[in-house]
C-alpha cells in the first residue's frame, strides 16, 4: 500500500524537503486551502482559470519540482490546454467586442 496518496506523491516530495505548508502559504501568499487542493489534485478547489495555473507554478517552485509535470497533468485531468508560450488561452468577448474597445465611429 502507497504511503503517499496525494497527487503524484507531491506531499511527500515536499515533507522530504522539509517544506510546510504553511511555509508555502507565507511565500506565496495562497490560502493553505489552495495549497491541500493542489497536493490533493482536488482543482475544483482553487479559485479557476489564470490562477489555477499561478498558484501551480508557485507551489512547485517552492517545493524545487519540475512545474511543467504538475501542469501537464493538470491540464489533463481538467481538459485545458496552454497556448504557446505557456499562456492560458484567451477568452473571447460576447460578440467579438472587447469591452474597453470603443465603437465603430466614436471617439
Amino acid at each position: 500500500m502507497k504511503d503517499d496518496d496525494s497527487f503524484l506523491g507531491l506531499a511527500t516530495i515536499r515533507r522530504n524537503r522539509g517544506i510546510s505548508l504553511a511555509q508555502i502559504a507565507e511565500s506565496t501568499k495562497i490560502s493553505l486551502r489552495s495549497l491541500e487542493a493542489i497536493e490533493r489534485g482536488d482543482f475544483s478547489k482553487l479559485p479557476g482559470g489564470i490562477y489555477n495555473t499561478s498558484y501551480i507554478r508557485q507551489y512547485a517552485r517552492a517545493i524545487d519540482y519540475d512545474e511543467s509535470v504538475i501542469l501537464s497533468h493538470y491540464h489533463q485531468a481538467t481538459h485545458t490546454a496552454t497556448s504557446p508560450g505557456g499562456k492560458e488561452p484567451r477568452q473571447s468577448f460576447p460578440g467579438g467586442i472587447h469591452p474597453l474597445s470603443s465603437p465603430a465611429g466614436g471617439s
